[in-house]
């Protein structure tokens, strides 16, 4: 019982410290103070209070029992009845530990008297301030922060820093406690208990604590004397202009600031309106960043207090409110104020405050940004009013009798009817036409008709009724509120409607080039009369698009504005009777020009010529020619940008305002987007004459009934031939566009010198160069260099740059060094000296003087030739140059600085000898070269002695002895010149030799730079050639060469990090892996592989350099890791970095700080005159606070993990790695949505919060803003939910957008403030508003179909975006590299859209947004950043459908459409092309394949092919022969694969290194599931026609001509069939054949059932692919599409010899009998066994019966008939695609076959299908198990990079078992 007791207390005893264990897996663990309720509103306090018992715990239990005691105090007034979630078991535990320390202090002091806990507390609190000596620890920080940049001691500065904001934090807790507790008592007995001089003290270190009061980057509510950033001028001139001003009203008694800080502007807005206090100081924040960054720019203000200029306050109100001011321009109304001149820098940042404080409260209406102008109006109006007054009163808009709230009274109406629009989407299942949208809610403000909504809200307006479900399955509305100007209906007709103008130029110019082919080439008058016939067309596709006008915006014309319905209607009948009047005078001309018609050109010459002369072709000529001329005008008056000028000014003309209305519409998006024929008849003439052909044969012999091809000219035949031809024209228009902007964006990129370095080699080379090169590029200018440079001082200018240089270049190294890229010794070579030292010379990094001197030592030996002739020699190469004359000084050096008197003379004597010789150019007398090696022996035996750390005695007789030898050697078999110039030196000289004296005076090196300048001396002595070849690390290598290659191109002219533009990196995350457990890099997959294993295999000079750096041996065991928490901690790390990540991402991302900081402090040791100390800038700058806090003002990240609070609460490990990430990275803030569970007025209620924290001081996450939503966030799309949700937190004036799966480079970061200049630099009419950034996929090496992925993306990203930002200009937001102009964005529904479904590839539509609202995207190249991409091919083919689905629903949207309307048509060309038409044309390439092999089907199946090539062959009609035998596919592919050829061409050289982990065997089964229904049936559907066509067709070619016919439709059919397995790790090995056979059969037959999935059985799976036939309109078209299969049946047995050359109709029907017969035996087969019990022996015989007489009955029609084997083999061609099609009917009209009661055999039969599907997919890959080789083929096949890189992947796929060899 004892011990049981005693382990209890020990339980509670941890309980109550909360400490943080670490487990064995680096885990931290938290005890009950991590385990606070987010119920408790309070709870942040509450987590202090526990925190500081935590701390106090072991120095004195009674206190922290008694703040213990106090938080349950707390917790019981928050919830008295326990009613949220998680507070009864908190308060349990609590309670728990209470009692168990009240029994330790009763056993250990007696009763507790708890009148005296104040006492206590008071007294605890003078112990702990006495005992952590508060006032001399600040007293000793102050003087180390004065000192700190100057002497070295900032590590020691952190130390102390950190001790006193934990001494404080808990001092403040004691304090808080204290003042809580006396309020319970009377005045009087508090002032006994603690006195006045106790109580000052107490509130005095109370106001120290500025670290504790919560704040983001500039502590405003609280005076800190840590962080610098309230020290610059910028900062405190922003925060003095947003103070408060006589000119406003008086804030009210009630409303309460802070001591710490002055009343403001934001503080009477927040009295006003009533927002949020986190949302007021995370404004506040946000406008004092804004405007102290727009005030840099503009230079920093002087004085000792400083204002801030008017220009910066200009501009940040411009920027903020230019989306409302062009709001109001447009509807049109007056702005809130009369005339921005007259406006005072005070009342715009009164607006700019206003604006932010109702944006950072918005919420989800965030994503209406004309709806946030309007209530930014209203707002505005209010407060004109209230300035009136003398008191500040609330606004009338935001009071209620529950108080001021803006959230409750102007954003929740407007939320609610949000969400309940979202709720009737059915979570996006619903139609879109048939719910509201974020833009159908925000495009109902582009029209006055908004102001109905009155000012309070009018509730009762229709606008905010509400949907409501009239029954399941309908839906419905109490009042039914339409959609806005546009309506989502899901059609194809979207993409006429949207790109109209292309369809019309298509359609125009196929019919023009087909006329101008049948006149035979001839462009004479009888072709010209013809083309006449493009006005009818013109004007009925023009008629197609007005009804299209029409039927798209069915569902919004209750809401849309009446000029918007009044242009459709007047469109809609304006081209109903032009195409009616061309059509009619068209008519009536043919009918007197030609009778037979528009094509029928062979005869009518006479009435051609008295045709054109009369009355009706005059008029049509006339109007045809009108109507042209006016459109061309409108279209030039509209398009071309001198012309759009000109009608802009002469808008006020009303022709010139109904043309505009008439052309295109005029929304409040779209406006200002201008910016400042191809030859088909290759593919329509071969196709003339046999199409004239065709139609005049008459009586062509058909092998079936033929019902429509009697008497309409063999139209069936035409088409087969004409339809392949029509889909290639329209795919053309792809394939030249790839091939076009391939080859210009080949030249762009060979303009920008992309690729120059595409090797480790070449970075040699041009190194000398890059020191100039980044102080051009990457460097601000710098007075002395331009000093340099003017008077002609290269070489002084050369090391001056090298010195600059230096500290950047060892960073970037170093940074290498800590991600294991590199190992110590390749650190050491890679290292530039800092060029600072008294050396006269450049010193460039060891690796490029890797065994120069062994070289140059070498010549000089062989060299006989004069000195002029040995110099230029060795001078050939730069760097033996180099290499030779540092040793020379070097050497100098080193000697004259460790000897003194005699021994320093002689040195000189020496060297002045040599020198002379040199002048005399007799150097090669005077020097015996031949005993040059003694003499680099002698000195590396001296060099090797002093590189040593430590003096000794030893040491130093060793030295000197060493000099001796080195004298010796150099007097007595090197030197042979003429001393008697300096006779009295060298008797000097000799007689300390003879004496012994002359070395005794030997100086031991203590300068750090004497150091290592020997250490570095020894090397070059030393070094090989093999330490030239450094980097090996294949990522290292291409990370240096692309760096140095972006030296060379054009950036932006940089400016210091004070004035640049300051910017925000934000990362969504939701669930995915942040950093991999122990658990998880051990685990064991089916091959018996772990994680880490594989990384070993992979990575495997990599491991060994993270074995160096944690100081164990490179061959370590893993188990020597597992028992060191540290290690532990740093192998998860290092496995996480090699993986997509969240951790990888940060440390990436974080970089940036660290390169600002970099920057930031040499940039301030010059501009002070401190250059000598900027070779410490190694050491120093992360530790400088100047540098920290110029890096924060400019740079921030926020990752939005959306479902922290979730993790937290469920103690997931991502909670604890995320903590961590933010204990290890300080400026890292998460935000994240905090759902609070409580019970209000007895219902359970639910509230959220926007929550942003950072890492305290205890290592746990602290809250700095907490901001109430109006409801659940996630209305639409997660991930720009998740993003809207915490944007209110970046800061800047750009965000750049990152993945989760991205990485970043530090020396990269070096180049985002010349990124960032871009902004600045106007491209075309426009400023960019997003910046394109180039992306490098790192999962390229993994595996062949990886790399193949990788580079595809790489071509895109690169070549592709290149090309569409310039000179397209229709780059979109592709990628998440993009940086946004925030405040553009942010103003205007932010960086993305989240309607669901409809904007499910939400990154897009933020480029759309973009360019509709008059911005710009453009694309840069010189700076990149890391991307993973899915390795595997059924990630990829996931991922792929995801952006296909994506791209399906832009089809349908609104941004889509008016982009295609309002671009100039070359820019909608290049739009369409690169955005939905890609998707088009690759589903049309597909479709082409089709439409040529049932063509051809149609040819062998109906004999016409036959018949017509026989007349072709006897009319020797070479036309037509070739007509029938052409072949259209390949070329389409190699055209396509240009973009990536040439990008290989440009960029080889760059590879990726992969980071995909496991590589593992897919199962047959998971496969089959997959790809079924999306690539197996179709291509076994190919397969079929291909074999139709082999058995029936008819080529003169033979065996070659079907091959070259077929060939590239075998590769597409077999590669749908047997990619998944080509391409599946294992898949030919046998063993994991056999069990997947196994699998997969069990997976077929296995029974489904409820809660079944489909995973587990093929019936749940089945059932699950036909959901998506759910609609009238999907079960017709899946019927119409069926009906296809039955084309093979029909024309199969009229080639069976049974027919006897019968054609009759009862040949076909003969055949469905047979086919009966075989479904009623499918039927009997299929009989359930234990259906019938009792009758068993019967069904066998039944069966047994069936069986034999179907086998006799064929046997004796095989033997008495004409039927032969060969038409059994026919019959399953026949039969087998039938049974298909009446299948795909059958589960199309489910209900209806259910009632039937035939559902359970046709599942029967679907079950066969796949059966034997899979059979056929499965027989030949077994098969080729059976051969080893072909395993082995395919693993080199797939792992092709990882062989060249000697990778045992054969090791890897088997696995680490010990028997994995037998």
């Amino acid at each position: 019982m004892a011990r049981a007791e005693a382990n209890w207390e020990r339980l509670v005893r941890a309980a109550l410290r909360g400490e943080r264990l670490v487990g064995a897996y680096g885990q931290p663990v938290t005890g009950i103070a991590g385990n606070v309720p987010s119920s408790l509103g309070n709870n942040v306090h509450i987590e202090e209070v526990l925190r500081a018992a935590d701390e106090i715990q072991d120095e004195d239990p009674t206190i922290a029992r008694i703040l213990c005691e106090h938080v349950y105090a707390l917790a019981q007034d928050l919830d008295p009845n326990s009613e949220g979630r998680g507070v009864l078991q908190f308060k349990t535990g609590l309670m728990s530990v209470i009692r168990t320390a009240q029994k330790l202090a009763k056993r250990e002091g007696g009763a507790i008297d708890r009148s005296q806990d104040i006492a206590k507390l008071q007294e605890f609190y003078k112990l702990y301030r006495e005992k952590h000596k508060v006032d001399e620890l600040i007293e000793d920080e102050m003087k180390l922060r004065e000192s700190a940049v100057f002497s070295g001691n900032l590590g020691e500065l952190e130390r102390k820093t950190l001790k006193r904001k934990k001494v404080l934090a808990t001092l403040k807790v004691l304090w808080s406690v204290i003042e809580d507790m006396t309020k319970e008592i009377s005045p009087e007995d508090a002032k006994n208990l603690i006195s006045e001089e106790m109580k000052k003290v107490m509130q005095k270190d109370a106001a120290r604590t500025e670290d504790v009061v919560a704040y983001n980057i500039i502590p405003l509510d609280a005076p800190s004397t840590t962080n610098a950033i309230v020290t610059f001028p910028e900062v405190r001139a922003a925060i003095s202009a947003l103070q408060y001003h006589r000119d406003l009203p008086r804030l009210p008694d009630t409303f309460t600031v802070p001591d710490a800080r002055n009343s403001d502007m934001l503080d009477l807005l927040q009295c006003v309106f009533g927002f949020q206090e986190g949302n007021v100081k995370n404004q506040r924040e946000h406008i004092v960043h804004l405007l102290a960054n727009e005030q840099s720019r503009l230079g920093k203000p002087s004085g000792n207090e400083p204002k801030i200029d008017e220009g910066a306050v200009h501009v940040v109100f411009s920027k903020s409110l230019d989306n409302y001011i062009k709001w109001c321009n447009y509807l049109p109304l007056r702005p809130v104020w009369n005339n921005t001149d007259s406006l005072t820098k005070e009342k715009k940042l009164l607006y700019v405050c206003l604006y932010y404080l109702m944006w950072g409260e918005a919420a989800n209406v965030r994503f209406l940004p004309e709806g946030l102008c309007y209530i930014f109006h209203h707002l505005a109006r209010e407060l004109d009013e209230v300035l009136r007054k003398q008191t500040a009163e609330p606004a009338e808009s935001c009071n209620s009798n529950d108080g001021v709230s803006f959230l409750d009274q102007v954003i929740s109406p407007l939320y609610e009817i949000i969400a309940a629009e979202a709720a009737n989407s059915k979570d996006g299942r619903a139609p879109h036409s048939a719910w509201r949208n974020y833009d159908d809610f925000n495009e109902f403000f582009w029209s006055l008709k908004c102001f109905q909504l009155e000012w309070p809200w009018k509730l009762s307006n229709p606008f905010f009724s509400k949907p409501s479900r009239k029954d399941e399955g309908s839906l419905g509305r109490s009042h039914h509120y339409g959609k806005t100007s546009f309506v989502e209906h899901r059609t194809f007709l979207h993409l006429y409607h949207s790109f109209h103008r292309l369809w019309i130029f298509l359609i125009m110019m196929f019919q023009g080039l087909t006329i101008i082919a049948f006149n035979d080439g001839s462009f004479d008058m009888k072709t010209v009369l013809q083309l006449l016939s493009l006005g009818p067309t013109y004007v009925v596709m023009k008629f197609i698009e007005s009804l299209l006008d029409i039927l798209m915006m069915y569902g919004a014309y209750s809401t849309s504005r009446g000029s918007a319905i009044t242009r459709v209607l007047w469109r809609f009948c304006l081209f109903t009777v032009a195409s009616l009047a061309f059509c009619y005078l068209y008519n009536i001309e043919t009918n007197n020009i030609a009778p037979s018609g528009w094509f029928m050109m062979n005869n009518g010459s006479k009435a051609l010529q008295d045709g054109t002369h009369s009355a009706t072709f005059k008029i049509y000529v006339f109007v045809i020619s009108a109507y042209a001329g006016v459109q061309i005008i409108i279209s030039l008056l509209m398009s071309v940008p001198c012309c759009h000028g000109l009608t802009e000014a002469c808008y006020r003309w009303s022709v010139v305002r109904l043309a505009k209305w008439m052309h295109q519409e005029q929304n409040y998006v779209g406006r200002g987007m201008h910016e400042s024929p191809l030859d088909y008849i290759k593919y329509i003439r071969p196709l003339v004459k046999p199409t004239r052909a065709i139609i005049s044969f008459r009586g062509l012999q058909y092998a079936w009934h033929d019902f429509v091809s009697k008497n309409n000219h063999n139209a069936l035949t035409i088409l087969s031939l004409w339809a392949p031809v029509v889909s290639i024209y329209l795919l053309d228009i792809h394939v030249f566009y790839t091939v076009l902007s391939a080859i210009y964006g080949f030249l762009l990129g060979a303009r920008d010198r992309l690729g120059e370095i595409r090797s480790v080699e070449a970075v040699h080379r041009f190194f000398e160069k890059f020191p100039e090169a980044f102080m051009d590029k990457l460097h601000i200018a710098v007075p002395k260099r331009k000093q340099l440079l003017s008077s002609g001082q290269h070489t002084e200018l050369n090391k001056f740059d090298a010195s600059r240089f230096a500290p950047f270049w060892n960073e970037i190294v170093r940074n290498l060094r800590e991600e294991d890229y590199i190992n110590n010794a390749e650190l050491e070579l890679l290292l530039m000296p800092k060029n600072d030292g008294a050396l006269p010379i450049v010193q460039w990094p060891l690796f490029l003087l890797a065994s120069k001197v062994f070289l140059a030592k070498d010549i000089a030996i062989d060299c006989k030739d004069s000195q002029d002739e040995l110099w230029l020699r060795i001078s050939k190469d730069e760097y033996m140059e180099y290499a030779v004359v540092e040793c020379f000084h070097s050497i100098f050096h080193v000697l004259t600085s460790i000897l003194d008197n005699e021994g320093r003379l002689w040195v000189e004597r020496i060297y002045g000898g040599i020198r002379e010789s040199i002048s005399k150019k007799n150097i090669q007398n005077d020097l015996h070269f031949t005993k040059l090696p003694n003499v680099i022996a002698k000195l590396v035996a001296v060099l090797g002695i002093l590189r040593g750390t430590t003096e000794s005695d030893d040491l130093k007789k060793g030295a000197i002895s060493a000099i001796q030898d080195l004298y010796e050697v150099v007097h007595h078999e090197v030197l042979s010149f003429d001393m008697s110039g300096n006779l009295e030196d060298w008797n000097r000289i000799n007689r300390a030799r003879a004496e012994g004296r002359l070395f005794n005076h030997l100086n031991w090196p203590k300068d750090p730079g004497l150091k290592d300048l020997i250490k570095r001396l020894y090397s070059l002595l030393t070094i090989k050639e093999s330490a030239a070849n450094v980097p090996k690390n294949l990522e290292a290598r291409r990370r240096l060469e692309f760096f140095t290659n972006s030296l060379s191109m054009q950036l932006p002219v940089t400016r210091p990090v004070s004035e640049m533009f300051s910017f925000s990196v934000f990362t969504p995350y939701y669930a995915e892996t942040v950093l991999y457990s122990m658990d998880e890099l051990q685990k064991k997959n089916e091959d018996g592989i772990t994680t880490l294993f594989y990384l070993q295999k992979i990575y495997p000079d990599e491991w060994k350099n993270f074995l160096t750096r944690i100081n164990r041996d490179e061959n370590a065991a893993d188990s020597e890791l597992f028992g060191n928490p540290s290690d532990i901690l740093e192998l998860r790390l290092w496995a996480s970095y090699r993986g997509q990540t969240l951790a990888r991402t940060v440390r990436g991302m974080m970089y940036y700080r660290k390169a600002l900081m970099l920057q930031s402090y040499l940039e301030r040791m010059q501009s002070e005159d401190l250059e000598g100390l900027a070779g410490s800038a190694d050491t120093h700058f992360e530790l400088s606070p100047e540098a920290r806090a110029q890096a924060d003002l400019k740079f921030t990240y926020v990752v939005t993990c959306q479902i922290y609070g979730v993790q937290k609460g469920e103690g997931k490990p991502e909670d604890a790695d995320i903590a961590l990430l933010m204990q290890r990275n300080e400026a890292l803030r998460v935000a994240y949505i905090d759902i609070v569970e409580s019970v209000k007025n007895g219902k359970p209620s639910t509230e959220f919060y926007s929550k942003l924290v950072k890492a305290d001081i205890h290592g746990k996450d602290k809250e700095i803003y907490s901001i109430k939503l109006p409801g659940n966030p996630k209305l639409g799309e997660g991930k720009p939910e998740n993003q809207n949700h915490a944007i209110i937190f970046t800061r800047g004036n750009a965000v750049q957008t990152i993945d989760m799966n991205q990485d970043n480079y530090f020396e990269e970061a070096l180049k985002m403030r010349n990124l960032l200049e871009e902004f600045s630099v106007k491209r075309g009419k426009h400023y960019p508003s997003i910046l394109g950034v180039r992306e490098h996929v790192f999962t390229g090496s993994v595996s062949s179909l990886a790399s193949f992925m990788s580079n595809q993306e790489t071509s895109f990203v690169t070549l592709g975006q290149r090309v569409l930002a310039n000179p397209l200009k229709v780059r979109m937001h592709y990628g998440h590299p993009d940086v946004f102009d925030r405040i553009f964005h942010i103003t205007r529904g932010g960086i993305s859209k989240a309607s669901r479904v409809i904007n499910i590839s939400e990154d897009i539509y933020a480029g759309f947004n973009s360019t509709l609202r008059q911005g710009s995207v453009t694309h840069h190249e010189y700076i990149q950043v890391g991307k993973g991409r899915d390795v595997g091919l059924n990630q990829i083919a996931v991922f792929e459908g995801k952006v296909a689905g994506g791209n399906g629903e832009q089809v349908l949207s609104r941004d889509v459409y008016r982009l295609g309307q309002l671009f100039d048509f070359f820019r909608m060309l290049s739009f369409y092309v690169t955005t939905v038409g890609f998707y088009v044309c690759t589903m049309l390439t597909v479709l082409t394949v089709y439409i040529f092999l049932y063509g051809k089907t149609y040819l062998a199946l109906s004999g016409v092919g036959e018949s017509i090539q026989n007349r072709a062959d006897i009319l020797k009609n070479t036309a037509l022969s070739a007509a029938l035998n052409t072949q259209f596919l390949f070329q389409i592919g190699v055209f396509t694969a240009v973009p990536m050829i040439l990008g290989f061409i440009l960029e080889s050289g760059y590879r990726g290194t992969g980071r995909g982990f496991v590589v593992r065997h897919i199962k047959f089964a998971e496969n089959y599931r997959l790809y079924s229904r999306s690539h197996f049936v179709k291509g076994m559907e190919v397969a079929f026609l291909l074999v139709i066509f082999l058995a029936y067709g008819f080529n003169n070619g033979g065996a070659i001509g079907y091959i070259l016919l077929s060939i590239s439709s075998w590769f597409m059919a077999l590669s749908w069939l047997y990619a998944p397995y080509l391409f599946n790790p294992s898949g030919f090995e046998w063993q994991k054949i056999v069990e997947d056979f196994r699998d997969w059969t069990n997976w077929l037959f296995y029974r489904g059932g409820i809660g079944v999935k489909g995973e587990e059985s093929w019936e749940a799976w089945w059932e699950e692919e036909l959901f998506h036939i759910h609609t009238i309109r999907g079960r017709i078209l899946e019927t119409i599409l069926s009906l296809r299969f039955f084309i093979f049946q029909y024309g199969v047995v009229y080639h069976m010899h049974a027919r006897a050359s019968s054609t009759s109709l009862l040949v076909y029907w003969i055949s469905w009998a047979v086919l009966d017969g075989l479904f009623v035996l499918i039927l009997v087969f299929g009989l359930n066994p234990k259906a019938m019990v009792h009758f068993q022996l019967f069904l066998r015989l039944v069966k047994s019966i069936a069986l034999l007489m179907v086998l006799a009955g064929l046997v004796l029609a095989i033997i008495f008939t004409s039927l032969t084997v060969t038409d059994v083999f026919a019959c399953i061609l026949a039969f087998v695609p039938t049974g298909w099609g009446i299948l795909s009917i059958a589960v199309a009209w489910k209900p209806i076959v259910k009632k039937l009661g035939l559902w359970k055999t046709v599942r029967s039969l679907a079950r066969l299908y796949d059966a034997g599907m899979g059979m056929i997919i499965f027989v030949p890959i077994a098969i080729c198990s059976w051969f080893p080789f072909i395993s082995t083929f395919q693993t080199r096949l797939l792992f092709n990079q990882a062989f060249s890189r000697g990778l045992e992947i054969s090791l890897i796929l088997a696995g680490n078992n010990p028997n994995a060899g037998m």
